[in-house]
């Protein structure tokens, strides 16, 4: 690859030999790329695509700034990571930041139909209030045992959202190729979008795109601790 620019310019940006070791430059198979990817595109070899690094850390570098500017004028974001790779990390970076979340599945209409889905997270804490008032014990214990089973699917669905209490300024994806539903309706909702895409799916998706391997935990990891070390 070309020769990287002094990295102490951009200390939260995480080091090139870091990111090489992260397999964050592996792109995917020529047979699923979209041409839409060439700009962020080093070589191809052996039948897979190369991100250029350099074009990562720009993007990772802007991306950092607008999270950061956003959340200093009190923007909302809203954080998603609907793959088994980063589905704990962006839970971990959410709450780090105090910021709502969705993990391993997206309801539609989440943004689209938001009353309906704030409706449902007021029902979760209503139970859970009822509840922790004793309020159970006027049902039977069939009746309870029903209840307590409501209240887990529910969280299971709705507890990142209890910090969405409107819809969000800003959402980041940790893949675009999982969060298409995500994108189309943050798209009809006129919300800023960053994330993570690979070179099989459409970066002009995003606002804000962090070319990058979206498929190897590793790639992901470095990423979202490099944007909460600086957001933090």
């Amino acid at each position: 690859m070309e020769t990287i620019p002094n990295q102490s310019v951009e200390p939260n940006i995480p080091p090139y030999e870091d990111m090489v070791k992260a397999g964050m430059h592996f792109g995917r198979k020529k047979s699923v790329f979209n041409p839409k990817m060439k700009p962020f595109v080093y070589v191809a070899r052996d039948n897979i695509y190369i991100i250029d690094l350099i074009k990562t850390r720009q993007g990772l570098s802007e991306a950092m700034e607008f999270l950061k500017k956003s959340m200093g004028d009190g923007k909302l974001v809203l954080f998603v990571g609907l793959s088994a790779q980063s589905a704990d990390l962006v839970k971990d970076l959410a709450e780090g930041l105090n910021m709502p979340y969705v993990i391993n599945r997206w309801l539609g209409g989440t943004l689209t139909n938001f009353k309906t889905i704030i409706s449902r997270v007021n029902y979760l804490e209503s139970l859970e209030k009822e509840m922790a008032l004793g309020g159970f014990e006027k049902y039977t214990k069939k009746e309870r045992i029903m209840k307590e089973k409501e209240m887990a699917k529910l969280r299971v669905r709705f507890d990142g959202l209890r910090k969405l209490t409107r819809l969000p300024d800003t959402i980041f994806v940790a893949s675009v190729r999982e969060s298409d539903m995500v994108l189309k309706e943050a798209k009809k909702s006129k919300i800023k979008t960053v994330g993570l895409v690979n070179t099989e799916s459409d970066p002009t998706h995003l606002d804000y795109p962090i070319p990058a391997n979206d498929n190897a935990r590793r790639s992901i990891e470095l990423i979202i601790n490099a944007i909460k070390n600086y957001l933090k």
